[in-house]
């Protein structure tokens, strides 16, 4: 009777490492590791050395200094009287607040002109068409500078609301005001029990996605259609109205007023911050519904006919089959066009706005001649910044893959 032995495990040679296919990939590689190391080690200590020759040194220390300027957008108490270090910071919100609010609106401009470039209708089909094409062929800067002054010119200056004979007036019952210096809202005032009312809100959009999953999982696994809409509208307004009654409103409003030369009280979102959120979002948006178009025509017209044979509207087979299955497609370019986005914002100092780049690397980098420290932390915000988006929108895109059993 003749056995089969296992085959004889041949052992480990220094020869296979560049001879043999499972370890020649690992050692190009690990080499290469090894040379951008030695690269970087070459370059910082070339720095080092440059620098104490010329007698400097790389310090942080003027972080704690007096900055001595004023920043006219603040989303947290700030005078010329703190340090650069809380100018810095400062400044890193204000590139958060625009990089957030460009990002969720170029995303459904975006989704809107994507899902339209492909209507039916000729006119709506050639409309988009057209802010497409002139939008991302016009630099983002041009725009910028274009809504900016759209923003000074076209809006009444605060005089314009003074007197009987006022030539402009206030917006939703005399609490918004849009002028030439930005636009005045109403500033909310947090009191003794705002922290429960926030708190049930908070509440109400986790019980949003949680009433949706379900009213999804009852379509597919049972057919079954649960309405979405009004209960959605229902638990975003109700909680929170019920508990600002409870509560006895703990949370009131303070309303912009003109007093003197200008508005004073309530909330001012200056008109710099506006024209680079629109800016960034209205040119974004044209690449997103690029993306989004070339989603939906990846997927095939036996989809929708399936679904249209089925009985379902032209919506739903939209929102129900094609994008869930086009947004496979749509994720990984649209997390390009949020870092993009993140990164035009610094084109913020064309209007006067005060981001990152104005602060810690315009006024703070000149002001102390820490040239070398103000740009490595540049490049380490900006750095943070794009690697948590891509982090958070790769797993959004995770989720949204095919799961095989």
């Amino acid at each position: 009777m003749t056995t089969i032995a296992d085959p004889h495990k041949e052992s480990f040679k220094l020869s296979m490492l560049l001879n043999d296919t499972r370890y020649r990939s690992l050692t190009f590689q690990f080499i290469a590791l090894v040379a951008i190391i030695a690269t970087m080690a070459f370059i910082g200590g070339n720095l080092v050395r440059n620098l104490a020759e010329a007698g400097l040194n790389i310090s942080y220390d003027f972080l704690g200094a007096q900055a001595g300027y004023d920043i006219n957008q603040r989303p947290i108490s700030y005078d010329s009287q703190d340090t650069h270090g809380r100018a810095a910071i400062v400044g890193l919100l204000n590139t958060l607040i625009v990089a957030f609010l460009g990002c969720i609106t170029a995303t459904v401009i975006g989704v809107v002109a994507g899902v339209l470039r492909l209507s039916p209708n000729w006119l709506v089909r050639k409309i988009m068409s057209f802010y497409v094409e002139i939008f991302r062929n016009v630099p983002v800067l041009i725009w910028i500078l274009i809504i900016f002054s759209i923003m000074i010119n076209a809006t009444p200056a605060p005089r314009a609301f003074r007197g009987d004979n006022a030539t402009a007036s206030m917006w939703l019952f005399d609490s918004v005001a849009v002028t030439n210096r930005g636009v005045y809202l109403p500033k909310p005032i947090w009191g003794t029990g705002s922290l429960l009312v926030v708190g049930v809100f908070i509440a109400s959009i986790i019980g949003i996605f949680l009433y949706r999953r379900y009213a999804r999982k009852q379509l597919f696994d049972h057919g079954k259609m649960v309405p979405t809409l009004w209960p959605t509208i229902g638990l975003f307004f109700i909680p929170a109205i019920l508990a600002q009654i409870v509560l006895g409103s703990p949370i009131t409003l303070e309303y912009p007023e003109l007093k003197g030369f200008n508005f004073t009280g309530g909330a001012q979102i200056r008109g710099s911050l506006i024209a680079l959120w629109f800016a960034l979002a209205i040119y974004t948006g044209a690449f997103i519904a690029e993306n989004v178009r070339a989603g939906i025509l990846a997927i095939s017209k036996g989809q929708s006919e399936a679904a249209g044979a089925l009985g379902l509207r032209p919506g739903r087979i939209m929102n129900l089959v094609v994008l869930p299955q086009a947004l496979r497609i749509i994720i990984p370019p649209l997390i390009s066009q949020y870092l993009n986005i993140t990164k035009n914002s610094s084109l913020a100092i064309a209007v006067g706005y005060m981001d990152l780049t104005g602060t810690l690397g315009g006024i703070t980098l000149l002001q102390t001649g820490r040239a070398i420290e103000a740009v490595l932390l540049l490049m380490l915000f900006y750095l943070i910044i794009s690697l948590s988006i891509s982090f958070v929108m790769n797993i959004y895109n995770n989720s949204m893959k095919l799961k095989e059993r």
